[in-house]
């Protein structure tokens, strides 16, 4: 308890020393950024994984062909989720004499489950939370303008007449698929009996749409793998929709990052400080050595001073935290249309572990120091402890900074190969520094020794020289910093390029499909006419995977994918001569254009690779397909990586040309239409009624508003970084405040003027800024390669980024330092001569 007391009493005291507060700002912006990005994340995650359920309906969505039993939907409500059935079909719709296929949407009254239906029911569009009421259809515009109806009219659904109560203006579970392109109608689930379209084979697909928490989703895991194992199709947003789950995917991944950056800064930081705390406390443990404290004891004092420490900054940081993602989530409001679930409890936790393992790994090698003072140096002045080794502090702070990779990312290999590399760097680094520091003397020596400004840089470049190892060290430090603050800035300026490419102005906002051939001409004309940009037209056959090898797929594929969707339905076939863009061969060859196809063997075929490898495909695999009552083999020539973010045709089977000649097909293209009541659309339904048009502009919209908000996200999240790396320059020239100053005295009593001394101070910590600039740009470029390899961008060269940050680590190191020295260079001489032995 008397140690406890002596602590408090000592921090009490110690509050007051600028090495403490920059302890103490380091640990509270490492805990605030922490638990920011741990609430932002939590909260974020489940808000647009919810908002973006709306493109399914729900968070889970249930599929198969025939009804879901009384049994499963007690399961899910009892686990905690709201249910809504929801039944779609293909059928004909008519009113007098005109009829068209439509696609049937049947909904219930809890239908939709999140989101609003957008409805022109003859007084503007307007939004409502819920379907058509029974003896009602909304149908499409485009539907009522193939029949040649309106608002009040009736239409025939099977057995059944219905009156047009409203036209539908957006859908929130809009389907980007090819299963809902047809027209559509929606009509009460209570009309379906009557229309009488159900009957036994029939191709009717029955979805059960839940919504609920995910952790009522969790607990149903060993429930839905027996689903799935039965031959139920269960679809999540990260699976259905690869563009919108990829680009969440990356933003986690840069949020963590960006997090686990501003944890190293901090951590640094915690370390430049120590050691000033350190210095500041060994006479304190000298005297309390002469008194009769043991070295236990006094390990125990300042480490209780330190937790101390550390949990006040921990408490406060964490509410920083919280009010930040709060600001955050405040400022997103309008661009959030959905009310996100509180924030947890677990960030708090992870906040103050990783305040407490910041101060273990980074402060605690050196507090050895402390434990290891003799009482002789009350006496003799000259003796110091034993000094902790820096490789020592280094080696101990890299595991402590590993575990928390590790914590945070969850993935051990990439932990491992960031630990070893970074430690790799820094071996690099130090002889990388010691060079650079030896080069950039040797030119200021070279300077001309005339005029004030020349000298002060020489003056400058000798103060460098004269603390080559403390130099050293902080050139080290600020180098780390500018890089990570420099790989947070270019990986979000790279992130942003990427969605942007992912999503230009002229991204296909249409798809058209079932063109017959003999439509091909026309339609191609009319596109080419009207649209801003298209895919061009691909011919498109739908075959059904029969065989691998000769043998069933169920018995070639791996046991955890023998329920792949892509075994259970019919796939899309093309043929092309070259090779599609946005497609990348990965391994084998393409085709080759002027070899005509075999009629003995095999034709050669290229496969998507993420299918590839569900089934356990390779090169030289051969897929046996159905088609109505023939069959075609082709062999595995090559793999392809596909863009699924592109709003482009996309196939998983190409074929060559003349491979599939004697099957029937269509045809299907996108295209980009800048003005949707361009006559265009019309002329195509009145030329080619069977053509369907699916409009996927409403899907774009909600995408770009996701990215939009992840994107502000990430900009917020830049700005804790930045402060990191201010609290590192802080910490390090707080540091080596008192022997600057002292210098600084003995060269104002030998006649240094201040402005002198000025320029003399601008000069050192520029030469150091611009050299860790330089330095820094070096490590970051090299990261990048990695780090861009795990977001899955592709690795570029930042040519800019090598003339800008050595100038803006000349100007950063400069004028904090500047500012820094301001006090001192005002002290009187013996005030600043006083600092060496503050206590």
């Amino acid at each position: 308890m008397n140690l406890i007391a002596l602590s408090l009493k000592g921090l009490r005291r110690d509050l007051r020393a600028s090495d403490v507060r920059a302890l103490f700002v380091a640990l509270a912006l490492a805990v605030a950024a922490t638990t920011m990005i741990g609430f932002f994340l939590d909260r974020l995650d489940r808000g647009l994984t919810r908002q973006a359920g709306q493109l399914l309906g729900g968070d889970l969505v249930l599929e198969q062909g025939q009804p879901f039993d009384d049994g499963l939907r007690q399961e899910l409500r009892q686990a905690g989720l709201t249910l809504s059935d929801q039944v779609d079909l293909v059928s004909m719709v008519s009113q007098a004499d005109a009829f068209q296929p439509a696609g049937l949407k049947v909904v219930d009254d809890h239908y939709p489950l999140y989101g609003q239906v957008r409805v022109d029911r003859g007084n503007g569009v307007e939004e409502l939370g819920q379907g058509p009421p029974p003896g009602n259809a909304w149908i499409a515009p485009r539907l009522a303008q193939l029949l040649d109806v309106t608002i009040g009219d009736e239409v025939q659904v099977g057995a059944l007449s219905l009156t047009i109560t409203g036209l539908i203006d957006r859908e929130p579970d809009q389907q980007g698929g090819f299963a809902g392109l047809t027209p559509r109608i929606m009509l009460n689930l209570q009309n379906l009996e009557a229309t009488g379209l159900v009957r036994p084979g029939s191709r009717i697909e029955y979805e059960l749409l839940a919504a609920g928490p995910p952790a009522a989703i969790d607990s149903l895991s060993n429930r839905l793998d027996a689903l799935r194992q039965a031959g139920v199709e269960i679809r999540d947003v990260r699976v259905d929709r690869p563009s919108l789950g990829r680009s969440l995917e990356r933003a986690q991944k840069y949020l963590s990052l960006a997090g686990l950056a501003a944890v190293l800064l901090a951590g640094v930081a915690v370390a430049m400080a120590t050691r000033r705390y350190v210095d500041r406390h060994l006479d304190t443990a000298a005297l309390l050595r002469c008194f009769g404290a043991s070295q236990r004891q006094l390990g125990q004092l300042f480490a209780w001073q330190l937790a101390w420490l550390g949990l006040v900054a921990a408490a406060i940081g964490a509410l920083l935290g919280l009010a930040g993602q709060a600001v955050l989530l405040a400022l997103l409001t309008r661009f959030l249309p959905l009310e996100l679930p509180p924030p947890g409890g677990m960030p708090w936790l992870m906040g103050v572990l990783t305040a407490l393992a910041v101060l273990v790994g980074f402060a605690g090698p050196t507090l050895l120091r402390l434990k290891r003072v003799s009482a002789l140096k009350v006496l003799r002045r000259e003796l110091d402890p034993i000094p902790a080794s820096g490789w020592l502090v280094v080696a101990f702070a890299s595991l402590v900074f590993g575990a928390l990779l590790w914590l945070y990312s969850g993935d051990p290999v990439l932990s491992i190969g960031i630990l070893v590399g970074g430690l790799i760097a820094l071996v690099v680094l130090w002889g990388v520094g010691q060079l650079m520091l030896h080069l950039l003397l040797g030119v200021l020596a070279r300077l001309p020794q005339q005029g004030q400004k020349a000298r002060a840089w020489q003056l400058g470049g000798r103060q460098l020289a004269r603390r080559r190892t403390a130099s050293l060290g902080q050139l080290l430090a600020f180098s780390v910093t500018f890089a990570a603050m420099a790989i947070i800035a270019l990986v979000r300026g790279d992130l942003l390029t990427t969605w942007q490419a992912q999503l230009p102005a002229d991204t296909p906002n249409y798809f058209a499909i079932n063109i017959q051939p003999q439509e091909r001409a026309g339609v191609e004309s009319l596109i080419e006419g009207a649209a801003d940009s298209s895919s061009g037209l691909y011919p498109m056959v739908r075959g059904r995977l029969t065989a691998i090898d000769g043998k069933p797929p169920q018995q070639q594929v791996p046991e955890a994918h023998q329920t792949d969707g892509a075994l259970r339905r019919d796939l899309n076939l093309t043929w092309r001569a070259v090779l599609p863009e946005g497609n990348r061969i990965t391994e084998g060859e393409w085709f080759d254009a002027d070899a005509a196809p075999s009629s003995d063997g095999p034709a050669p075929i290229s496969i998507e690779q993420e299918l590839a490898g569900r089934l356990g495909l390779s090169l030289g695999d051969e897929l046996t397909f159905t088609i109505g009552s023939d069959s075609v083999t082709g062999r595995i020539t090559s793999l392809r990586h596909l863009d699924w973010e592109s709003f482009q045709p996309n196939f998983f089977i190409i074929f060559p040309p003349g491979a599939l000649d004697g099957f029937g097909h269509s045809y299907i293209t996108s295209f980009h239409l800048p003005d949707a009541s361009n006559d265009m659309l019309g002329e195509m339904v009145r030329q080619y009624p069977g053509v369907s048009v699916l409009n996927v502009e409403a899907l774009l919209e909600q995408v770009r508003g996701i990215l939009v908000q992840v994107t502000r996200a990430i900009e917020f999240v830049l700005g804790f970084v930045l402060l990191a790396g201010i609290s590192v320059l802080y910490a390090a020239l707080t540091a080596s405040r008192p022997a600057r100053a002292h210098e600084g005295a003995l060269l104002r009593v030998f006649g240094a003027g201040n402005r002198a001394l000025s320029r003399m101070q601008w000069a050192e910590f520029a030469l150091l800024g611009f050299a860790s600039g330089l330095m820094g740009a070096a490590l970051a470029e090299a990261s990048a390669l990695g780090i861009y390899g795990w977001l899955g961008l592709a690795p570029r060269v930042h040519w800019l980024m090598w003339g800008v940050m050595p100038v803006l680590g000349a100007a950063a190191v400069g004028g904090i330092g500047f500012m820094l020295s301001r006090g001192a260079r005002r002290q009187a001489p013996m005030d600043s001569l006083r600092l060496l032995g503050e206590t």
